[in-house]
C-alpha cells in the first residue's frame, strides 16, 4: 500500500523530515537576526508568543523578566512601567516591516505585553520581535487566519497541533520541540499548561516550591515552565489558542467548588490570582482579561471557510462533579437533566455559533473526555469518570443536538486523560449503535504520568469495554491534524520516554474523517 499523501502532495515521512530541516534552518538563523545589546540583563528570558489569530490580526506577547524566578513574582523588574517596542514584518529578518509600535509594560501585570495587531493580510505568515531595556527578543513566527467567503474551493489546507497536560517535574517537554518542527499553522493547548502541586525533590526535573496559592506563586510557576527551551521554541513557531483545565488553579475544581477544604471565599480569592497569572502569561486578547475571579475564555476562531473552532471553558461554569467525583460504577445523579457543564450563557453562545456555522469542519477545543468512557475496575465492574462529560450526560446530549439539527462535520478535540484516544460520537450522546454524528480525538499528555507503557492487554481491555473507541495509546506526545475541505487526518504522535531528554518521535496511528461521512477510517 502506498504511503498517504497530504494536501500538498507530500508523504508523512517527507513532511516530517522536511519540516524538521526547515525548522532547524530557520531556528539556526534566528540568533543572528535577533541581535542583542549585552550591556545589561536580558529581559526576554521567557521568550515570545502569539495567539488567537483572526483574518486581519493576531496577538503578540512577551513578558519582561531578567530574573524570571524571582520569589516576589516580578521577574527582577523595577516597580515602574517600561516602554517596549514591537515589530511585525513579512520576512524572517524583520526588515520588511508591516506594523510597529510602542506599548507600556506595567508592573501590575508583571510587565507582560499583549499587542493586538490589526489590519493584516488574511492567511499569511508574519515574523515579529520586541525591543526593551537595550535588548531585542528572539524572532517569532506567526500567521493570520484565512479570510471568509471563498467557499470550499478557496479553503486551503491547514495543519493544527493539539497538546495538553505538561507537568514540568514529570519529564522533558520533548514533544513540544517535535511539534515545532512540524511547522503547524495553529497550536491548540487544551489545558494543564502548568501544575499547581508543590515541587518534589525526587522527580525527573526537581524544583523547590510550595503548592501555588498566591499571585507570586502562580507567576513563578509559569515562569519556570516558560524557561523550558522546547516550549519557548513552539511558542516562537506558531500562534496558540489556549484554554485552561483544572491544574492552572486547583486539581478537579468545579465552578466555585475547590478540591479540598478551602472555604468558598478562600477558593475564589485563589481563583482570582490564578486567572490573573494565566492571562499575564498567555497570548490572549483583552476580552479574556479577568475581572476578579471571573474571566471569559470561551471564544470562536474562524479558520476561513475551512474550520470554525470554538474553544470551550468546561471548568468555570460547571456544577460540582456528581457522586463525590472519581470513577463510579453507579451514579444516578449524573443523569440529572438540569446539570450544567458549560453553564447556560456559554451553552447558549455555543448553540448560536453552531446554528450560524457554515464552515466545512466544526471543531470544539475543550478539556475533558466528551464521549462515553467506561473504565474496567479490578473487581470486574465498570466505572465512569465523573469529572468528564460522563458526569454531565444531559449537557453532552444538548451539545450533540446542536450539531445534528443539520449536517455538520463535528470534531471534538480533548486533553486531560494522559492517553491518546480516537472515538466516534453518537446521536444524543447515546450508545455506539446509535447513528454516528461526530468524532473525538484525545491528545495524550506532554509529560504528565511519566513515560507510560505499551501494555497491549490493558489497551484491549479498555477498547473492549468501549465499542465507540477505535484506538488508545499510553505514551506521551501530541496530535497533528492535517485538514482539507474533503478530509480531516489526525496523526497520533508519540515519544517513547520523557524521563530523559532527546526522545525520538513516531506516528502510532493515523485516522481520516471524510467530510459528509462521520466516522473513523484508519490509515496506519
Amino acid at each position: 500500500m502506498s504511503e498517504l499523501l497530504d494536501a500538498r502532495g507530500r508523504t508523512r515521512r517527507t513532511l516530517i523530515l522536511t519540516g524538521a530541516a526547515a525548522m532547524a534552518g530557520w531556528a539556526g538563523r534566528a540568533p543572528a537576526l535577533a541581535m542583542r545589546d549585552v550591556s545589561g540583563a536580558d529581559p526576554f528570558t521567557l521568550g515570545v508568543a502569539s495567539g488567537d489569530p483572526h483574518a486581519d490580526g493576531v496577538v503578540l506577547w512577551t513578558r519582561l523578566a531578567p530574573q524570571p524566578l524571582a520569589a516576589d513574582g516580578f521577574g527582577g523588574m523595577p516597580a515602574r512601567r517600561v516602554q517596549v517596542r514591537w515589530t511585525l514584518a513579512t520576512d524572517e529578518a524583520c526588515t520588511k516591516v508591516a506594523r510597529t509600535g510602542d506599548v507600556s509594560a506595567d508592573p501590575a501585570a508583571a510587565h507582560s505585553v499583549h499587542v493586538e495587531v490589526r489590519g493584516l493580510t488574511p492567511g499569511r505568515e508574519y515574523f515579529y520581535r520586541f525591543e526593551a531595556m537595550g535588548h531585542r527578543s528572539r524572532i517569532g513566527r506567526t500567521r493570520t487566519a484565512p479570510g471568509l467567503g471563498g467557499g470550499a474551493a478557496a479553503a486551503g489546507p491547514a495543519r493544527f497541533g493539539v497538546v495538553s497536560c505538561a507537568r514540568y517535574e514529570s519529564g522533558y517537554f520533548t514533544a513540544y520541540g517535535h511539534l515545532a518542527a512540524e511547522r503547524p499553522d495553529l497550536v491548540l493547548h487544551l489545558g494543564d499548561y502548568v501544575y499547581e502541586y508543590a515541587g518534589t525533590p525526587k522527580s525527573v526535573r526537581p524544583f523547590e516550591a510550595p503548592e501555588t496559592t498566591t499571585l507570586a506563586g502562580y507567576r513563578d510557576r509559569y515562569a519556570l515552565y516558560r524557561t523550558d527551551p522546547d516550549l519557548q521554541t513552539l511558542h516562537a513557531t506558531a500562534p496558540f489558542a489556549v484554554v485552561w483545565d483544572d491544574h492552572e488553579v486547583d486539581n478537579n475544581w468545579a465552578g466555585e467548588v475547590p478540591e479540598d477544604g478551602q472555604t468558598r471565599e478562600q477558593f475564589l480569592a485563589r481563583r482570582a490570582v490564578a486567572f490573573q497569572a494565566y492571562y499575564e502569561m498567555m497570548p490572549l486578547r483583552g476580552v479574556a482579561r479577568p475581572a476578579g475571579s471571573s474571566a471569559r475564555l470561551y471564544r470562536q476562531i474562524a479558520w476561513g471557510d475551512l474550520a470554525s473552532i470554538c474553544m470551550l471553558d468546561t471548568r468555570q461554569f460547571r456544577d460540582d462533579q456528581p457522586c463525590g467525583d472519581g470513577n463510579k460504577p453507579a451514579c444516578e445523579a449524573r443523569l440529572d437533566q438540569a446539570r450544567q457543564m458549560l453553564g447556560p450563557v456559554q451553552e447558549g453562545w455555543l448553540r448560536e455559533r453552531a446554528a450560524r456555522s457554515r464552515a466545512i469542519w466544526d471543531v470544539l477545543g475543550q478539556q475533558v473526555f466528551f464521549g462515553e468512557l467506561v473504565r474496567p475496575l479490578p473487581d470486574g465492574r465498570d466505572a465512569l469518570p465523573m469529572d468528564s462529560w460522563n458526569g454531565y450526560v444531559a449537557a453532552r446530549g444538548r451539545v450533540l443536538d446542536m450539531y445534528t439539527a443539520r449536517p455538520h462535520n463535528l470534531v471534538v478535540l480533548t486533553g486531560d486523560v494522559h492517553r491518546h484516544f480516537a472515538g466516534t460520537l453518537h446521536a444524543g450522546g447515546g450508545p455506539a449503535d446509535a447513528p454516528v454524528v461526530g468524532t473525538e480525538f484525545v491528545a495524550t499528555s506532554v509529560t504528565s504520568a511519566g513515560d507510560g507503557s505499551d501494555d497491549g492487554a490493558a489497551v484491549q481491555a479498555l477498547l473492549g469495554r468501549n465499542p465507540n473507541l477505535r484506538f488508545s495509546a499510553d505514551r506521551r506526545g501530541y496530535l497533528l491534524a492535517d485538514i482539507t475541505p474533503s478530509t480531516w487526518t489526525t496523526h497520533f504522535r508519540t515519544v517513547p520516554w520523557v524521563t530523559r531528554a532527546a526522545a525520538p518521535v513516531q506516528t502510532r496511528a493515523s485516522f481520516v474523517v471524510e467530510a459528509g461521512r462521520p466516522g473513523l477510517n484508519r490509515l496506519s
